[in-house]
């Protein structure tokens, strides 16, 4: 009972904090961002320019004059980046994904991440289309195995996105297939995970509720799913409040896993720390907070 009050109590937290609509500007207008090579950066729109300077329009300073020899980088960005005056930059991991958990949304097509967890857990995702994304992921015991024979768990993780209605829903579905490789010839095992998920509200502030069916080779797959809900708010240009949580049936009990941590997000790199905690309904045992490290470094595929 005290399990069912507290998912209930979880659910309705997090319904409350749904993004609720604002007035906003949602145009799409295309700015600049200019950045020197002395650190500073500039956004506005061109008024002219020729071979040694670029005459450019900002908001807070008006039309200033940058010497083309002083610029790093010139982009483009999206006036639905924008908050006020400051840039909420993209950064591929940070909008995609919870602690572990996935959402709604894609990759875009040449958008990649490599995610490490804890030294030992690697993986790499990379957007194939707007809409479709694979992953592979590995913990490498080969390194630590001074010689010997030993297995590797590997999986791969394809993901298909599809946008209902624009930064508000977003369907995902997608699987886990982990298996071994190495060891000897005892290893044709595999398990893993077949999910869905419904995603509501935009990139940066945004709650998804999802199933997933578990499997393994020689056992079929799960007749109960597992339930998941997820959350993340992002408050500032570098900084958001990440959870994840799950109802895990098992044969007549259940386990419940609750987390909370912060995420880091940087243009270069985004760091993930919290911790997560595992219920059993069966005695009501807590386990005790396990921590949560995790950083990500996105990168992008430039095409031919």
């Amino acid at each position: 009972m005290k399990i069912k009050f507290l998912l209930l109590a979880m659910l309705s937290a997090f319904l409350f904090a749904l993004p609720t609509a604002k007035s906003q500007v949602t145009s799409d207008t295309t700015l600049l961002r200019i950045e020197t090579n002395d650190g500073n950066s500039y956004i506005g729109t061109i008024v002219s320019q020729d071979a040694d300077a670029v005459q450019f329009k900002t908001e807070l300073l008006g039309i200033i004059n940058i010497q083309k020899a002083v610029i790093t980088t010139m982009e483009p960005i999206k006036q639905s980046e924008m908050r006020g005056q400051t840039y909420w930059y993209e950064n591929a991991y940070a909008t995609t994904r919870y602690f572990f958990n996935t959402n709604g949304y894609s990759l875009q097509k040449g958008e990649g991440y490599y995610q490490n967890t804890w030294v030992a857990v690697n993986g790499v995702n990379v957007g194939l289309t707007n809409n479709l994304s694979i992953g592979v992921g590995m913990v490498p015991t080969f390194l630590f195995a001074l010689g010997e024979s030993v297995e590797t768990p590997v999986w791969l993780t394809p993901k298909l996105t599809i946008p209902i209605k624009k930064d508000k829903v977003n369907l995902g579905i997608g699987a886990l297939h982990a298996f071994l490789v190495g060891g000897g010839d005892n290893n044709n095992g595999s398990a893993g995970i077949l999910y869905g998920t419904a995603t509501f509200g935009p990139k940066n502030h945004n709650i998804s509720m999802g199933l997933g069916w578990g499997y393994a080779s020689g056992n079929g797959m799960s007749d109960r799913p597992t339930i998941s809900i997820s959350y993340l708010k992002r408050k500032s240009p570098k900084w958001a409040f990440v959870t994840e949580n799950y109802y895990i049936a098992v044969d007549d009990d259940a386990v419940v896993i609750l987390s909370a941590g912060a995420r880091y997000i940087g243009r270069k790199l985004s760091i993930d720390f919290g911790g997560f905690t595992t219920i059993m309904t069966d005695n009501q045992d807590v386990i005790p907070i396990l921590p949560w490290l995790s950083l990500a470094v996105p990168f992008k595929i430039k095409s031919k």
